[in-house]
């Protein structure tokens, strides 16, 4: 073989050496290699190893994608989160994503909870914070002192809505953004009808938890917030039965379940018996959502002083001017709960 034809030889086999490892470098890369879309959630502190168990269920090929990985220095810089993922990805977009830590938010929401414990449990289900760490942050005493609230207001804070957060959030960045939230929401115009009314912000909270609790009908929660400011403004005591609930579930367990209010509850020794004692009890009895909220502060107009659940419209009440008006519709009331056979 001369040499020409020998160099010719070694160019052609340099070719095809060339041609093979640009192929296969160009797959590694660009490729698609994601067969499914979906979620990747990486805890906080995932190893690589963790990374790769967790990637492979959407992975036709893993191999290809640790290699890039390594290239790029991903498993030095793996950065938690929850990552959307879409099918025909190559290695090359994922490991980019991933390593930028260009997480999806989450869109996080929560309706009117009784107790610290329901929060905790209902927020844990949609970040990485367990409902321990979210209760620990939730009644830590120097952050309460900070924000100038008690156990028995702290949970007012919490406003039921729907925001947005990233799903490696901690439990004390999520009672952060809470904190700045309430102070949000507690603009000038909401400040000042407060005042007009002469409560506080925690005073109208603790006020709307009441009518939360007296009522689901939401057209109605404007007349209820106005019944109790009319007693709150005469000094009458307000009477809520929602109340004596709250404070026998204290004293019973919170699982208690309570469908109806006897005479003898109405003895019970607690700050929360607005029967035996006049003007608010010491914080919310349950987390009032906004409709509630906005019910004192633009309740209804009128002379009302009081309710009573109505057995021919369920869900709603009768409202009464007078006490023998309203001991009649009581009547009705405590006749019809004795035929349903209700006992507590």
């Amino acid at each position: 073989m001369n040499t020409k034809k020998l160099f010719l030889l070694i160019i052609s086999l340099l070719f095809v050496v060339v041609s093979v490892l640009g192929f296969s470098l160009y797959s590694k890369l660009f490729k698609a290699n994601v067969v499914e879309d979906g979620f990747l959630y990486i805890p906080t502190n995932s190893d690589f190893k963790e990374v790769k168990n967790l990637a492979r269920p959407f992975l036709k090929r893993v191999k290809p994608f640790v290699w890039v990985a390594e290239k790029l220095n991903y498993p030095e810089t793996i950065r938690p989160g929850k990552y959307k993922i879409s099918e025909g990805m190559s290695n090359l977009e994922l490991v980019r994503m991933l390593r930028s830590g260009k997480q999806t938010t989450v869109n996080l929401s929560f309706n009117n909870q009784d107790t610290f414990e329901k929060l905790a449990g209902r927020i844990s289900e949609q970040i990485e914070a367990d409902s321990v760490s979210l209760l620990n942050a939730f009644t830590d005493r120097t952050f309460l002192n900070e924000a100038g609230l008690t156990d028995s207001n702290a949970i007012g804070m919490y406003v039921p809505n729907s925001y947005e957060f990233y799903w490696n959030t901690t439990a004390e960045e999520f009672r952060a953004k809470m904190l700045a939230e309430y102070n949000k929401f507690w603009d000038e115009k909401r400040l000042e009808k407060a005042k007009k009314l002469k409560l506080t912000k925690n005073e109208v909270i603790t006020l709307a938890s009441i009518v939360q609790k007296e009522t689901a009908t939401i057209s109605e929660r404007p007349i209820v917030a106005k019944l109790y400011l009319n007693r709150l403004a005469n000094d009458w005591p307000l009477q809520a039965d929602p109340t004596i609930i709250f404070a026998l579930k204290q004293q019973l367990g919170d699982d208690m379940v309570i469908k109806r209010v006897f005479s003898k509850d109405l003895e019970i020794n607690s700050p929360y018996n607005t029967y035996k004692n006049t003007g608010l009890p010491p914080g919310p009895i349950s987390m009032p959502d906004i409709s509630s909220i906005e019910a004192v502060l633009d309740p209804a107009n009128h002379d009302y002083f009081y309710m009573c659940a109505s057995v021919t419209k369920f869900g709603t009440h009768e409202f009464a001017k007078t006490l023998d008006q309203h001991n009649k519709n009581a009547a009705k009331y405590q006749l019809w709960l004795n035929k349903q056979g209700v006992n507590r």
